[in-house]
């Protein structure tokens, strides 16, 4: 944003990013996910982390889910979660001050 413009096709992919990261709890939850070790973590993981229901905690997955922040894989009863890096790293691209905008066309 300091070095350049972002024009309205990046904006309308980056926003829901950065409106579903603007709550406490999925924010607490996407550095959860993005800092698990080998890249992922069960939602068995996750939700003792926290005092709030298992329902509560799946809204906030999905909504992470939805902005395209996490991907999601069932694996018998349980469900692992993974940052997606590529949408990480536009979110990073757009806040650092030092960097020319780049990375802010980079596919996931």
């Amino acid at each position: 944003m300091a070095q350049q413009r972002v024009d309205a096709a990046t904006a309308g992919v980056l926003a829901p990013a950065f409106k579903a990261l603007g709550d406490p709890i999925r924010l607490q939850l996407m550095s959860m996910i993005a800092s698990a070790p080998g890249g992922e973590i069960c939602v068995c993981d996750l939700t003792p982390a926290f005092e709030l229901s298992g329902p509560t905690i799946s809204h906030h997955l999905k909504t992470l889910r939805e902005a395209g922040l996490v991907d999601a894989e069932r694996r018998a009863s349980w469900v692992y979660y993974r940052a997606r890096p590529g949408l990480m790293k536009q979110l990073a691209a757009l806040l650092d001050p030092d960097d020319a905008g780049s990375s802010l066309d980079a596919a996931d």
